[in-house]
């Protein structure tokens, strides 16, 4: 391949988008990364000297932003899921985003290989839609997973200082210092508005909604019969949180279980796309000699079709659901 004035146009091209998305990257997400490096967010807002009205109002607002939803179907899942990751995310930035790496990817295309145009710009918009699409997913995962770690933790020490004689809302306060992030500012907001009037049981099912976390959605409903029926709550928060934990433990296990057969489905998924990139780059005659022939077009279109379906059963197969 040689270089031309227009490659080397390309490649600048390439790796300026590469930058203008690097430094998109710590403009939107540079504050959430320092959010993510304090042990727990709401006290360092309140240590730095700020009311607890002013961190209510504050941590609020933020959640009502990310609760913005739009009708746009993939865009809304993106929306959705940067509010369980907690980013700070508008729909003029998600697009900005994909458009930024769709011509990361197209510039790159058009210096390694030589489609089209528009299959250029339709699989760079396809890769950059996925490229934020699994970013976005892998954050919200690890917050999920990290607030399902930490709600074993938290519901003991519930248990704890219920026991000692606390009201559960004198207590989740008291336990929202210990925590730390993510679940600790979580449950310190709804302290916060529980002492302004709120309901706790009501603040914990939306929380549970918002995060879509079946764990906290027991806990809502052992909080709420509490406070409509009576009984003893310490003792059925302690249980509750005994099956928590014993649930964690067999959901790890699974894994472990799975592991293999999750490395090989994702490597037998991949293997056909990354060798037919490799023919094409090594030798990029190689179809040369079908590309004309009638059943080209639709012997490729099964196979792409076929490979989706291996991708799907592949992820099923392998989801247990715990």
């Amino acid at each position: 391949m040689q270089f031309t004035v227009e490659t080397l146009i390309y490649i600048g091209i390439f790796a300026g988008t590469l930058l203008f998305v690097g430094g998109l990257y710590l403009v939107v997400f540079g504050a959430t990364l320092t959010k993510a490096a304090r042990f727990n967010r709401r006290v360092a807002m309140l240590e730095a000297g700020k009311t607890r009205q002013d961190v209510l109002n504050t941590l609020r607002r933020e959640i009502n932003k990310q609760g913005r939803t739009v009708k746009i179907p993939f865009l809304s899942g993106l929306m959705l899921l940067s509010r369980r990751a907690n980013l700070n995310l508008t729909l003029k930035v998600l697009v900005a985003a994909i458009l930024g790496l769709a011509v990361a990817i197209f510039a790159g295309l058009s210096v390694v290989t030589e489609l089209d145009a528009l299959v250029k710009l339709l699989l760079g918009l396809a890769g950059g839609g996925f490229a934020v699409h699994v970013f976005i997913s892998s954050k919200a995962k690890a917050r999920l997973k990290l607030i399902e770690e930490q709600l074993p933790d938290a519901v003991e020490l519930l248990v704890r200082s219920l026991r000692v004689g606390h009201p559960f809302s004198a207590a989740l306060a008291a336990i929202t210092e210990e925590i730390p992030d993510p679940l600790g500012t979580e449950l310190g907001l709804i302290a916060d508005e529980a002492a302004y009037g709120g309901d706790i049981a009501q603040g914990l099912a939306d929380l549970a909604e918002r995060l879509d976390n079946q764990d906290l959605r027991f806990l809502a409903v052992s909080v709420s019969i509490s406070q409509t029926s009576g009984g003893n709550l310490a003792d059925v928060l302690d249980g509750l949180g005994k099956v928590i934990r014993a649930r964690f433990k067999l959901f790890r296990r699974v894994q472990a279980i799975t592991s293999e057969a999750k490395f090989s489905g994702k490597f037998l998924s991949s293997f056909p796309a990354l060798m037919l990139v490799a023919l094409h780059l090594m030798k990029p005659d190689y179809f040369d000699g079908i590309k004309e022939s009638s059943y080209f077009i639709p012997g490729a279109l099964t196979v792409f079709a076929l490979m989706a379906v291996n991708v799907f059963f592949m992820k099923m197969m392998v989801n247990i659901k715990v």
